[in-house]
């Protein structure tokens, strides 16, 4: 599966919604682990500034990747995000998107100040 690698360092990035475990099956519950470690998977939900446009991302990172108080609104450093294209078909019905993925989501809040953008 193709892999894009973002480059954050023109961006600002800020918490939206603080970090939530990801469910595999919402039917049952399952929280969704890494297929290679093991450790459980986390969705952080941020805001993503750059080039004069806003978007929130849903980021997936593994639980042992997140460092620091994630709050909403704290500035964050996104090491080694990548972007994933992605579709399926369920009962007969396409979707597809963009899945995001990052090494950890460190809070920037101790370092003083937030990254600002180019």
């Amino acid at each position: 599966m193709r892999q894009i690698p973002v480059d954050t360092s023109a961006a600002v990035v800020m918490v939206a919604k603080i970090p939530q475990p990801k469910v595999k099956d919402r039917r049952t519950g399952e929280i969704a682990t890494d297929m290679e470690t093991g450790v459980k998977l986390m969705t952080v939900d941020v805001m993503f500034a750059a080039n004069d446009e806003v978007e929130i991302l849903s980021i997936t990172v593994p639980e042992t990747g997140i460092s620091g108080e994630l709050t909403m609104g704290t500035p964050v450093a996104l090491t080694g995000l990548i972007a994933r294209p992605w579709e399926n078909e369920f009962n007969g019905q396409k979707r597809h998107g963009i899945a995001f993925r990052a090494v950890a989501v460190t809070s920037l809040a101790a370092a003083g100040s937030a990254p600002k953008a180019a």
